[in-house]
């Protein structure tokens, strides 16, 4: 039991819980045998789904009927109190019962109870969220994505070094190149901030990333650069549109492959190739946004995702505590 990595899951967040939360676990047990799952929610309905699937020595329910609301707002959400599912699954984090904090709930009040709860990281002034994202190589980085709407220089140094730690920590053979995104590649280009932090960046020498100038939004699929440093309004603007982009184009492929008798035809001869790209796009293998920043990680799946969205969201969790995200952090920073 001592090795095992102990998830604490908000069994009640999301569209169709806590049955794709617990179906999510289910699936994820299959392959990783060094969790143990602390799963916050309501019993009655929690028993039933799990009874049999998993075998008892790796998860105990805490049970609870209080729940943060979708329609909540973050502060309407923390102040349902204590014992909602939500904040007694990061409250296990800060007494350190758990190693990390999983929940497909309400982002804002996730934000906020974690903030209420939690210390930051020494030398960090704020949080931000992070993605993954797919990009022609592997998988990229992106933060922030929501959390600070405006940035100072610090804030976005900061976000630099807790991107490549988090990259690091997911992908550990890997140095990671950091570019800060801009409205052009050209040193001229962008607000007083984002030079500032390119100066900043282009002095300081760090064994832990490289650093590789500004990125366009038309680049960030490249796979060039594997972190991409922004302010939360920009971020949240790039990824919602590589998300609906995504979306166009794998729906306009089905209508295409489905319409004509020649689309069917010509779809059946590209079948395994058609496959493969939808697979590539697949929201799903990308769930698990983290919020980093404090010193326990909490990770926020998709509140619209299904179960294999969430148990890769659970796989984001063993990746980063097995990655030792947090102290690669506190070195770096």
């Amino acid at each position: 039991m001592s090795d095992m990595i102990k998830i604490a899951v908000d069994a009640m967040g999301g569209d169709n819980s806590p049955k794709k939360v617990i179906d999510g676990i289910i699936l994820n047990h299959k392959s990783n045998k060094d969790i143990f799952f602390k799963i916050f929610g309501d019993e009655e309905k929690i028993v039933p789904l799990l009874q049999k699937k998993i075998d008892k020595n790796f998860y105990e329910i805490i049970h609870t009927k209080n729940v943060v609301k979708s329609t909540d707002s973050p502060l309407e959400g923390a102040k349902r109190g204590k014992d909602t599912s939500m904040w007694l699954a990061i409250n296990s984090v800060k007494n350190k019962e758990a190693d990390i904090v999983v929940s497909a709930g309400n982002t804002g009040a996730l934000l906020v109870i974690a903030k209420l709860n939690l210390k930051m990281i020494e030398n960090i002034d704020k949080p931000a969220l992070s993605a993954l994202w797919p990009n022609k190589k592997n998988m990229s980085v992106v933060l922030d994505l929501g959390a600070n709407i405006e940035c100072s220089s610090k804030n976005l140094l900061d976000f630099a070094i807790m991107g490549a730690s988090l990259y690091t920590s997911l992908y550990p053979d890997d140095k990671p190149n950091v570019g800060l995104l801009n409205i052009g590649s050209e040193e001229l280009k962008g607000n007083e901030i984002i030079k500032e932090t390119y100066k900043i960046l282009n002095d300081k020498k760090s064994d832990n990333y490289n650093f590789d100038g500004y990125i366009e939004g038309n680049h960030l699929m490249d796979g060039n650069v594997n972190v991409i440093v922004s302010d939360g309004f920009t971020g949240n603007v790039a990824l919602k549109t590589a998300e609906g982009t995504a979306n166009f184009i794998t729906e306009e492929l089905k209508k295409a492959m489905t319409g004509s008798l020649i689309g069917k035809i010509s779809s059946l001869l590209n079948i395994s190739s058609l496959n493969k790209f939808k697979k590539r796009l697949d929201p799903r293998l990308y769930n698990g946004a983290i919020f980093i920043g404090l010193d326990s990680p909490v990770v926020k799946s998709h509140g619209g995702t299904d179960f294999i969205g969430f148990s890769n969201s659970l796989d984001v969790c063993h990746r980063i505590v097995r990655g030792n995200l947090i102290k690669k952090i506190k070195q770096n920073i």
